[in-house]
């Protein structure tokens, strides 16, 4: 696909997407430590004394949780990353055209998925 460079977003709303993008990159990361902490805690609530079918039923709750994070985790890595590289198609000027159509992405998806890299109209293609 070649881009058209007629096709493009202004500078000025290309600055209000890197703010926004800048904004969800900010709480992706704080999620992230959120998700991280948890993770990392032991979530030893006192229950030593209690019954052995208890505590390992616990344990299999403890296990399934830290794999649910772990997957948060490596979802919310992701999803830091292609906010960034939404960064960087800014910075590009390429930002908010579709990589199948070529047209640019309607302002309001970029809006709720500003990481997006497809419009409306590829994505039912696919």
């Amino acid at each position: 696909m070649s881009v058209d460079i007629n096709v493009r977003y202004s500078d000025k709303d290309l600055a209000e997407f890197r703010e926004l993008i800048q904004d969800k990159i900010e709480k992706a990361k704080h999620d992230l430590e959120l998700i991280k902490s948890a993770y990392q805690n032991d979530l030893n609530n006192g229950t030593d004394d209690t019954s052995p079918t208890f505590k390992a039923f616990e344990e299999g709750s403890e296990t399934m949780s830290k794999e649910a994070n772990s997957q948060l985790a490596i979802r919310q890595e992701k999803f830091i990353r292609d906010l960034k590289n939404a960064l960087i198609r800014i910075e590009n000027k390429t930002y908010g055209i579709c990589r199948v159509t070529g047209k640019l992405i309607n302002k309001e998806r970029l809006k709720l998925v500003p990481h997006a890299t497809l419009s409306i109209e590829a994505k039912n293609m696919q």
